[in-house]
């Protein structure tokens, strides 16, 4: 692999490498995948893709708020009205969903400096 097409970890396996044939189409279609379907109708964030990605973004970013939000408050909330182990499941979800929109944050961060032209160099 050339230092053209190198990708820093937590770059999306569906997105091809920048510079390679057809990237900015796979970094689109990820990016709305990362977004509200109805985006998909806006074709300002169809035809250019860095406002896409501040989109993109700033939804996952509103959705990693309210992931902790709803962690913080998992237990008070609902331990009158469940088991103990039904908080404990909950909670484990809040803990993994939080975890993808980590990973999800970082691919979508990565996407939008590429696009902004930043090329990825492998340190030594």
């Amino acid at each position: 692999m050339s230092a053209s097409a190198y990708v820093p970890p937590g770059w999306p396996p569906q997105v091809r490498p920048p510079g390679a044939s057809g990237w900015e189409a796979t970094a689109i279609a990820y990016l709305l995948d990362c977004c509200p379907p109805d985006f998909r109708a806006y074709r300002v964030l169809r035809n250019h893709p860095v406002v896409l990605a501040q989109f993109a973004a700033h939804f996952v970013n509103g959705q990693d708020e309210a992931s902790q939000r709803g962690l913080a408050a998992v237990r008070t909330s609902i331990s009158e009205y469940v088991e103990a182990e039904v908080v404990e499941a909950a909670t484990q979800a809040w803990l993994e969903q939080g975890a993808r929109l980590a990973r999800t944050r970082r691919a979508v961060a990565l996407i939008e400096e590429a696009l902004r032209g930043r090329v990825f160099v492998r340190k030594l």
